[in-house]
């Protein structure tokens, strides 16, 4: 190696030892300055730290002082929330053993009286017990002399104690019978022969005075068409039409083989007014189709029911009544439509205020209150088809409820002879709704109704005792009973009219009065030879 080389090694480690010195002075300056940098900065936060601790220390005092303030204000409520409701219990528990202590001085008083009532009973029925004993002794006495007093009548009389009693029963039962009849029988005899003439003048006075033509009346309606072809129409297409008009109206169309002919049927006889007429419009109309038909019953129905009001009133008026309620109006409108055995019940009605006036008038009562009730006497017959019960009954409801006179109310009740007539007007009433009912023309009954009619009333009387035959007459308004004079006396005559026109009032309906004549004959025959 040469001087130019060490000189060069020699410089490159004195600059390499420089260069390790420069870099341990970096690192320990360095040092210094982190270790500097490090002591401030602790310092720093400790002081940071501690200013928190204190503050944290502050608050947390200042919270733990409100805590103990809420806390004993909690405690100071609670105290006196538990002191009043202390006092409140005190003061019930207080007022509870008061109560009880007067319930038990009363239970003590009265177990004291229950004591002394017992006491008190118990000496009753000791005394009752030997009053008991003496009765029973001396009954016994009276009953060992009753036994020896009958078997000494039974020796005389030489008939057992039952023998004698319903022999003196049966004794004591023919004389109060024979006694009774005969004098039913004066009565009888007296009120008819002052009754009779008195009666017959008055019903033939109104009869004369009221009579009216009927017009027989059924529950179909026919109505007739131009030819069978309108048949098809009224029908419609898949059956609209009629179904349309069924619905509308509530009523059943009938169309059968009957050439030019339909049936309007139903039991409800406004409704069935309506369909007749709607359908009598729509065909002379010839514009037949749903919406037509619908519009055609809402018309119809609202002329029918002007209709109705207009009969109402002229039947109100034609009777002379006034004041009557609107809706009763509308009421007596509606039995135009109503018939009863093929009779009119409006014009029944208003024939039966007729006579009821009438006879009203020949007695001297007050005819205005009978000629009221005549009319308004079938008014449940208005609405029986839709409100269960008796025509009577549902025209007694409809007179209370629009405010009628309480003898009118009774007048309705009583004309069928259900309820017990309060009045003569109420008597007049019935008399004249079986006049006008009984009367020849007034009521139509099938054949076979009648015939059954007269069976049953032939029956009934045949069904009795002693009764020989009987004979419906009169169309079945009177019924002859022939019986055998050796079994029915002429006192028990008048008890077997009473039992058969009982009995035929039990199980028959029929209009009007049906008379029972029974007829008891004896006779004597002898042959001069």
């Amino acid at each position: 190696m040469n001087a130019d080389g060490a000189i060069g090694w020699i410089i490159a480690a004195v600059i390499a030892v420089l260069a390790i010195v420069g870099c341990l002075l970096c690192w320990k300056f360095g040092r210094n300055a982190l270790q500097k940098s490090y002591e401030k900065d602790k310092g720093s936060i400790d002081e940071q730290r501690n200013r928190m601790l204190d503050d944290v220390r502050e608050e947390s005092r200042a919270i733990k002082k409100e805590a103990l303030l809420e806390a004993k204000e909690q405690e100071i409520k609670l105290r006196s929330e538990f002191e009043r409701e202390s006092k409140e219990k005190r003061a019930e528990l207080q007022r509870l053993e008061n109560r009880l202590n007067q319930k038990e001085e009363t239970l003590d008083k009265k177990e004291d009286n229950l004591a002394k009532r017992n006491e008190e009973t118990t000496r009753q029925q000791n005394a009752l017990k030997a009053k008991e004993l003496e009765l029973e002794k001396k009954f016994d006495e009276v009953r060992e002399q009753h036994d020896k007093m009958i078997q000494e009548f039974e020796k005389i009389s030489q008939m057992s104690r039952e023998e004698a009693k319903q022999e003196l029963i049966n004794a004591i039962t023919d004389e109060a019978k024979r006694d009774a009849a005969g004098m039913v029988k004066n009565i009888e005899a007296e009120a008819k022969e002052n009754g009779e003439r008195k009666a017959k003048e008055i019903v033939s006075l109104a009869i004369q005075k009221c009579s009216t033509e009927q017009a027989t009346e059924l529950t179909v309606s026919v109505v007739p068409l131009p030819s069978d072809d309108m048949k098809a129409r009224v029908i419609g297409r898949e059956g609209r039409n009629i179904r349309t008009l069924e619905n509308a109206t509530g009523i059943e169309l009938i169309i059968d083989d009957t050439p030019e002919v339909v049936i309007v049927s139903g039991f409800d006889p406004v409704r069935r007014e309506v369909a007749r007429i709607a359908l009598e419009r729509l065909i002379q109309d010839g514009r037949i189709h749903p919406a037509r038909i619908e519009e055609t019953v809402e018309k119809v129905k609202k002329e029918l029911d002007q209709q109705i009001k207009e009969a109402g009133e002229a039947a109100m008026f034609d009777c002379g009544i006034m004041g009557l309620h609107p809706e009763i109006v509308k009421l007596l409108g509606r039995l135009k439509f109503r018939t009863s055995y093929g009779q009119n019940v409006l014009k029944h009605s208003i024939e039966v205020s007729h006579l009821a006036g009438v006879m009203a008038t020949e007695l001297g009562i007050d005819a205005t209150l009978a000629k009221r009730a005549g009319l308004l006497h079938d008014l449940g017959k208005a609405v029986d088809y839709e409100v269960d019960g008796t025509h009577m009954q549902i025209g007694g409801d409809l007179a209370k409820k629009y405010r009628e006179n309480n003898n009118v109310v009774n007048a309705i009740l009583a004309h069928h002879g259900d309820v017990e007539p309060k009045t003569l007007e109420a008597v007049l009433v019935q008399a004249a709704d079986a006049i006008s009912g009984a009367r020849p023309g007034a009521r139509r009954e099938t054949t076979t109704n009648y015939i059954k009619r007269l069976q049953k009333l032939e029956e009934i009387s045949n069904g009795f005792k002693g009764v020989e035959k009987c004979y419906a007459i009169q169309a079945g308004r009177e019924v002859r009973v022939m019986v055998k004079p050796e079994q029915v006396n002429d006192a028990q005559t008048l008890f077997l009219a009473k039992e058969i026109a009982k009995k035929i009032e039990q199980e028959m309906e029929y209009p009007g009065q049906i008379k029972v004549n029974v007829i008891r004959e004896w006779r004597a025959t002898e042959y001069a030879k």
